[in-house]
């Protein structure tokens, strides 16, 4: 999982990589997930919660700097493995989960496996942890609209905070500093992760429309990277690099590139389409998007795109092919449904396919999924649309 999964998608930090090696995912899992435990996927956990991918991890704690001396402060205990991951990498970790189900189980595990040097409690991550305070590190491994106040106030000078944040659908990660006071931000990556619950949520301001879902730049006309959610206290890192495989409004990419259309290789809709490159069987390339769907408002969905292919091999397994997924959730997070446009295979132009689809009464949200998915060649797409029917 480390070297196909976590090294060759940009993590290089051989002590992150070493600690995700010898976290035991399976343990903080539960056992009908077991075989889901070294897959890159995040898997639910109960309480509408999950435990993330683990390159999703991985880049979070690289990301973080960690060092044998830093006090650590994590906001969304979940199943534990998170805080398992840094443990061996820092002085102390304390750990927050509003869920006290969730928080138990967890506190338990680690106590099993002996991660003594991780306190957890029961708390609204929102307000932090004042007694434990000042952290040399905070992260935060679910998703407000805004970074929370007093995070900030908890967090030490020259102090370094992790956070996803933004839209419930359309969030990115940052690496915050605290400077004079200040969160001066470096933006990441667009990411997904589950809502801050509690004062924050309950606090947001932009609700997810689940009565007209839809894609995100599915024509992937749009080349500038969005910002996250504004707060007064940001201070923008000057000319922050840009990686190849982000593409906005979407997530999670893996060998994909955003390319012009020209006369001799046009784009099936506008001027830009995304290109995904495999030369290794098995390895990820793809592109991710969360959408609300409710299935309480809607009974039927279109779903359509272009794909045009080059050299395509299927891979052995069935779903080791080109394709344009959608996964359909409940609240808790369990997958209730899965529909695809493809596989498409060999080396063929754009090729337009639609289908419509049932949505199940307990769907709540989607994963809409772009890709060759393991297969090798080249697969372009396009034009990729998701809406109601009338």
């Amino acid at each position: 999982m480390v070297e196909t999964c976590i090294a060759t998608a940009g993590v290089i930090d051989l002590r992150v990589l070493n600690a995700i090696r010898h976290t035991l995912r399976h343990e903080f899992m539960p056992a009908e997930m077991a075989e889901k435990a070294y897959l890159d996927m995040a898997v639910p956990i109960g309480d509408s919660q999950t435990i993330s991918s683990p390159f999703t991890v991985a880049l979070m704690t690289e990301t973080l700097r960690p060092s044998k001396t830093d006090r650590v402060l994590e906001v969304g205990t979940g199943s534990g493995y998170q805080a398992a991951v840094l443990s061996p990498l820092v002085e102390h970790v304390y750990s927050i989960e509003i869920m006290p189900c969730l928080s138990r189980q967890a506190s338990e595990t680690l106590h099993r496996l002996k991660y003594d040097n991780v306190s957890t409690r029961v708390a609204d991550g929102f307000e932090g942890w004042p007694e434990a305070a000042p952290f040399d590190k905070i992260i935060v491994t679910c998703s407000p609209e805004e970074v929370p106040e007093p995070l900030v106030e908890q967090l030490c000078e020259g102090g370094t905070l992790v956070i996803p944040v933004g839209e419930r659908y359309q969030q990115t990660l940052f690496r915050m500093v605290k400077t004079n006071g200040k969160l001066v931000r470096e933006e990441l990556r667009p990411t997904l992760f589950v809502p801050m619950t509690g004062e924050a949520e309950e606090g947001r301001q932009i609700l997810p429309d689940a009565k007209n879902p839809a894609v995100v730049n599915g024509d992937f006309e749009v080349r500038a990277r969005q910002p996250g959610a504004s707060a007064s206290s940001f201070t923008s890192l000057p000319n922050t690099a840009a990686i190849a495989d982000q593409v906005p409004g979407w997530y999670y990419g893996r060998q994909v590139k955003l390319l012009d259309g020209n006369s001799s290789n046009p784009a099936a809709v506008g001027k830009t389409f995304v290109r995904f490159t495999n030369q290794l069987p098995g390895l990820s390339a793809h592109l991710l998007q969360g959408i609300p769907v409710d299935g309480r408002l809607i009974q039927q969905m279109v779903l359509s795109g272009f794909c045009r292919t080059s050299g395509v091999v299927l891979g052995a397994d069935a779903n080791a092919a080109p394709m344009i997924s959608i996964s359909l959730y409940d609240g808790s997070r369990s997958e209730v449904a899965v529909f695809w446009l493809g596989p498409y295979g060999g080396s063929h132009d754009w090729k337009a396919t639609k289908m419509v689809f049932d949505v199940p009464e307990s769907s709540r949200e989607a994963i809409l999924r772009i890709g060759l998915f393991g297969a090798t060649g080249i697969a372009d797409f396009d034009g990729i649309r998701l809406s109601k029917t009338l």
